[in-house]
């Protein structure tokens, strides 16, 4: 029954794609022909024209590659939607390759179901109706797919198209597991019972809901209670059960869903698995900035800094000039400080304080700091200070948005004081981040800003980051923390 039900919305999120797929190209059919003219209508020579046929077959493809079409009710909506883009556009660079390669002729008859590619093919009509078609692919598929998953999300709130589910595990971790699966009652995955991960127990019920025995019982119990899934939600001191527990579960036609006894509050972002040679792989805790986005994010760090360092260049001039003429002392403050991995590197600024040794390793700055001059005072508050670390962003050793960089000497007492500090080195320190923008600067709570810093790097994405930069620019440079 579980299998004819997921069967079945395969089969619906199948047809909306292509019929999704099919109004995308008949839009981008219309507008092109809006633009260039000819409304003469023929079936042949719009399902030519229009690349209705290849374009779903391409996308169907496409999204079955990348799991669209497996079971997804408790993934994220966002997760899915860029999944859907990606997918869409994939199709899209394969339609283009494929009519490239055609050299802009009907393929030959006999090697396609139907006429499916235009005789002109590099015509600046086609070229718009890509260019259009491209845009509205991706837009119309995501907002088919976002309405449908409403749609689904909404009728499981109303207790239709449920799963039941059994978990075994009675301690924290199945307990964290039934209110979590509660209060997300979205995904339509309910809790039918308990099993206690001890052999035999005399509990009868766990946070309302009924205990039906223990892993002895275990066979007994499902035959006796089918469910559609099984979470199995074990502590790690009772692990060493687990490989024979998944090993009688293989006689029951049951989801079975593993629950790693581990606390999430200190990682990055959600763990992945991956498989080597067979041999499955927990991604428990990395880097978000690996692959495409940590390429993008380089990218955006070069032109933004580019785009700084052109804009500021008078004002970094004038600034260079009152240094010198209102204080003894190089222009140019470094420091060493930490990034990414922990490497370190010289951070640089205006200097703005007097007889500052190069690299000092300096206590923090105060309140009326007797050591700050006066324009190197004015010059904190405003944040203009830090207008050389654009360099440093140029040549990689910042971002423009990410935590703040710690000196080494600092970072060796925070590691072992403060749990998940050193999480913030699974990303570049930033010139401006998440807990800045929210006024945590200067001497205010460092574990707030720990705090802050592990929601950036849990939550990292290019939007993120964007949000972060027009904060800055919003709010200003100007705080009453910058001291």
């Amino acid at each position: 029954m579980l299998k004819q039900r997921h069967q079945l919305f395969v089969t619906i999120f199948a047809c909306t794609d292509a019929a999704s797929a099919a109004g995308a190209c008949a839009l981008a059919w219309w507008i092109r022909r809006s633009q260039f003219g000819g409304y003469e209508f023929n079936l042949e020579t719009y399902l030519q024209d229009s690349l209705t046929v290849l374009v779903i077959i391409s996308l169907a493809v496409s999204m079955y590659t990348m799991g669209l079409y497996r079971p997804r009710r408790d993934q994220a909506l966002h997760s899915e939607i860029g999944q859907v883009v990606k997918a869409a556009l994939v199709a899209m660079v394969g339609i283009i390759v494929l009519v490239w390669m055609s050299g802009g002729h009907r393929l030959p008859a006999g090697q396609t179901v139907g006429p499916v590619l235009p005789e002109a093919t590099f015509t600046e009509p086609f070229r718009y109706q890509i260019l259009v078609l491209a845009i509205l692919l991706p837009s119309v598929i995501s907002i088919q797919r976002l309405t449908l998953r409403l749609s689904l999300r909404a009728m499981r709130r109303r207790g239709r198209n449920t799963r039941h589910v059994a978990i075994l595990g009675v301690g924290r971790l199945g307990q964290i597991t039934a209110r979590t699966l509660e209060r997300n009652a979205w995904t339509g995955i309910k809790v039918a019972y308990f099993i206690s991960h001890h052999e035999q127990t005399n509990r009868v019920e766990c946070i309302q809901k009924s205990i039906r025995g223990g892993t002895k019982e275990l066979e007994h119990i499902l035959e006796k209670f089918p469910v559609d899934a099984i979470y199995l939600a074990i502590p790690n001191a009772m692990s060493p059960q687990l490989p024979q527990i998944l090993q009688r579960l293989e006689r029951f036609a049951v989801d079975v869903r593993l629950i790693p006894d581990v606390r999430l509050k200190y990682l990055p972002q959600s763990m992945a698995v991956s498989a080597l040679e067979g041999m499955p792989i927990l991604s428990y805790r990395e880097s978000p900035l690996s692959g495409f986005g940590g390429v993008l994010k380089r990218t955006i760090d070069i032109i933004g800094s580019l785009v700084g360092l052109t804009v500021f260049l008078p004002l970094f001039l004038g600034i260079a000039i009152l240094v010198k003429c209102t204080s003894s002392g190089p222009v140019i403050f470094r420091q060493r400080r930490v990034s990414l991995a922990g490497d370190t590197f010289w951070i640089f600024k205006f200097r703005t304080m007097t007889n500052q040794p190069q690299g000092a390793d300096a206590a923090w700055t105060t309140p009326d700091d007797p050591r700050v001059t006066s324009f190197g005072n004015w010059l904190r508050r405003t944040s203009l200070d830090e207008i050389p670390q654009l360099l440093n962003v140029l040549w990689g050793d910042m971002s423009l948005v990410g935590p703040r960089p710690e000196r080494p000497e600092l970072i060796d007492r925070f590691r072992d004081d403060w749990r998940g500090y050193m999480i913030r080195q699974h990303v570049k320190a930033g010139m401006t981040g998440w807990a800045q923008v929210n006024g945590l600067r200067g001497n205010t709570s460092l574990r707030k800003r720990l705090q802050y810093d592990l929601f950036y790097i849990r939550h990292w994405s290019i939007l993120f980051d964007l949000r972060i930069l027009l904060m800055t620019i919003i709010r200003g440079f100007v705080h009453k923390n910058a001291y």
